[in-house]
């Protein structure tokens, strides 16, 4: 034992230091899963346009659960997918990354397994390539996935492949929503790895897998991703069990008929199926202690109501990319409130990582940035630099300035006063437009070339 008094320190302030020592030693010793963090419920529609929920103004349905997760948090009105299309965005969120840096982001979208054929097994998401999923399970997380993939195929591509301790949903872009089969009659439902039968509609069924992952006991925060196929086509509601028999097979048998009505009673069971995973998050008295984030995939595609922008689904116009996104987390996130900051989807991974306190792998660095500052307001707006770029179109938006090259011609737009895109400034602004145009250059000089079939 040191002699105090020699020191110039008192007993009692030894013990206290001693104390305050041994306190700062056991925190830093602990393990991440002994420290309070949130859950995480990640709520992904499918071909979801901006305009489609009334809180973001569709006049001819009503929306209300969603509208009210929106009064419980903040929307972005700025936010916008990773790509025009599925399968490079869900690339997008489960790395963090922009798409273009991965094989299976380069696919517009991912094919059918059948239409593989020997590539089956080469293109998916590597199981060694890191994800929102795998961190989170080795920061002490319990991780599911609800819902769609469509990120490659069993044997070697799959949710449990990336991180995901249980999956329950489907492998490809499409399913009918009462038999679980692709558009070539392939059956498509699985538990993990196994393929199941099920007697029901499937965005019911979604619904109620994600409720009993969130009902069930837990002894350690959970992650779920909770991927609706909704509204994405074949565009069938609850009551259209005659439709699905009758459904043709091939794109043109999947993407054929629907209506405004149809498409209204898909939102229906949307919308209520977040309202019962809503509450049951209340239920289990977890609604207070869960990062809930909702958003789409990419812009609308027939019936979607896109208002004010032109373009949609496969094009990097706004209606094509620009989509409603909701983050909701009482006692953090102020309710009732709306934000100007632009977001993408790469930014929902980096939030969700800060927020669990789960660090990125350092060899593969985040695209994204983390959104809750400024979801709390602790941070301004700030203006970011984003691309995008699919088969034939190059984007980027920096501040209130979008450039734009079609494959036909190049643009400039303000959208600070014409969201709609409908006049070229490049003439008047030469600079801002030579510097975008370089800016893309450069940006893609750094990710993966455009494959050969395309420009």
């Amino acid at each position: 034992m040191p002699k105090h008094k020699s020191e110039g320190i008192s007993r009692r302030q030894f013990v206290s230091a001693a104390v305050a020592s041994t306190v700062f030693t056991a925190a830093a010793k602990a393990k991440p899963s002994d420290i309070r963090r949130p859950n995480v419920l990640f709520i992904l529609a499918d071909d979801l346009g901006y305009g489609d929920l009334s809180c973001f103004g569709r006049p001819d349905y009503s929306t209300p659960n969603l509208d009210r997760l929106a009064q419980q948090g903040i929307r972005f009105t700025n936010a916008y997918s990773a790509s025009p299309v599925c399968t490079p965005t869900r690339c997008a969120f489960i790395t963090g990354r922009y798409p273009a840096r991965t094989t299976v982001g380069l696919e517009e979208p991912l094919a059918w397994k059948k239409n593989l054929g020997d590539r089956v097994n080469v293109l998916g998401l590597s199981p060694e390539h890191p994800t929102i999923a795998s961190l989170l399970k080795k920061n002490g997380y319990a991780t599911s996935l609800v819902g769609k993939w469509h990120l490659g195929y069993l044997p070697r591509f799959g949710p449990i492949q990336s991180g995901f301790n249980e999956f329950f949903g489907i492998m490809s872009g499409a399913v009918d929503y009462f038999s679980y089969k692709d558009a070539f009659g392939e059956p498509d439902l699985f538990e993990d790895k196994v393929p199941v039968e099920r007697i029901g509609y499937l965005t019911d069924l979604l619904t109620t897998r994600a409720v009993g992952v969130i009902s069930r006991r837990h002894t350690r925060p959970f992650y779920l991703s909770l991927h609706y196929t909704a509204p994405h086509w074949p565009w069938e509601g609850r009551e259209d069990i005659e439709t699905s028999r009758k459904l043709k097979r091939g794109y043109e048998g999947f993407t054929a008929g629907g209506s405004i009505a149809t498409y209204a009673a898909m939102m229906k069971s949307l919308d209520e199926g977040v309202g019962q995973v809503m509450s049951a998050l209340g239920k289990a008295k977890l609604d207070r202690d869960t990062l809930v984030i909702f958003t789409s995939d990419n812009g609308g595609e027939r019936f979607s109501y896109n208002w004010p922008f032109t373009g949609q689904k496969f094009d990097l116009r706004e209606g094509g990319i620009r989509v409603p996104a909701i983050v909701r987390w009482p006692g953090v996130i102020p309710a009732g409130r709306s934000t100007e900051q632009v977001a993408i989807t790469m930014d929902w991974t980096a939030t969700i990582l800060a927020a669990t306190q789960t660090r990125p792998d350092v060899n593969y660095p985040l695209d994204g940035d983390d959104l809750l500052p400024a979801s709390k307001g602790e941070r301004a707006v700030y203006e970011r630099k984003l691309f995008w770029r699919n088969a034939n179109q190059d984007a980027v938006r920096l501040g209130k300035w979008k450039y734009l090259n079609d494959g036909r011609r190049e643009y400039l737009f303000d959208l600070s006063i014409d969201q709609r895109e409908q006049a070229d400034f490049k003439e008047q602004n030469p600079e801002i437009f030579l510097q975008l145009r370089t800016e893309f250059q450069r940006w893609q000089s750094q990710v993966l070339p455009r494959p050969e079939a395309t420009r």
